[in-house]
């Protein structure tokens, strides 16, 4: 069994600022603060250039990404189409705070952003990021795909319905407004965009990524 890397993680906005050497001592900082911002790196020189820096300019960036599959494994998967948008989401937490994005998968230029709210799932997120990016590009006529690394989030669209665990509270009820505008825009709407999975293990982190755990 390989070792796992350490990483280290900059915090940008928390109850404490700085670079942290453990998971833990990071979500201890962003547990319960509004709009925390933080990522991880795989070095302390890294964590600690990007502490003097802006959130924003590291978002979503990671480091070069080297495959494990084979040569042949790799070209039956093939290369990302780029005519396409990718969503991601990212939680602190189960439920955490959380939020969600949409990229150009190319230029990974962000083209739409949601959060954080309070007490949300990752697959929550990922679902309301899918449903963000078929309105999207249904509003800008618009022909490109939708990659998701989420399977789940992936069936509960078409399925048209979040078939979450999470019970709706006083905490997370913006939450689920945005669910039930979801789910009430996937069945009175019409689209032609096909969602797709995002081969990570072939082509690394989706480009929607926050890169931050």
């Amino acid at each position: 069994m390989s070792k796992k890397k350490k990483k280290y993680y900059t915090v940008w906005k928390g109850h404490h600022t700085g670079v942290f050497e453990s998971w833990d001592d990071c979500k201890a900082q962003i547990k319960d603060f509004q709009g925390a911002q933080y990522k991880s790196f795989s070095t302390f020189d890294a964590a600690k250039k990007a502490l003097k820096g802006n959130y924003k300019d590291y978002i979503g960036k990671t480091s070069k990404f080297k495959s494990e599959l084979s040569d042949a494994q790799l070209k039956k998967i093939g290369q990302p189409n780029y005519n396409s948008i990718s969503v991601d989401a990212a939680s602190s937490g189960n439920p955490g705070k959380m939020e969600y994005r949409g990229v150009d998968t190319k230029t990974k230029k962000q083209l739409f952003i949601q959060g954080p709210f309070d007490e949300g799932t990752n697959n929550i997120g990922e679902f309301l990021a899918l449903v963000h990016g078929l309105a999207f590009l249904k509003k800008h006529n618009s022909n490109f795909i939708i990659y998701s690394d989420s399977r789940t989030a992936m069936s509960w669209v078409k399925n048209k319905k979040c078939n979450t665990k999470l019970e709706r509270t006083k905490k997370n009820k913006t939450i689920f407004d945005l669910i039930d505008r979801a789910i009430i825009w996937l069945k009175t709407n019409s689209y032609t965009t096909t969602i797709v999975k995002w081969e990570t293990k072939a082509w690394g982190e989706i480009p929607a990524d926050f890169g931050r755990k």
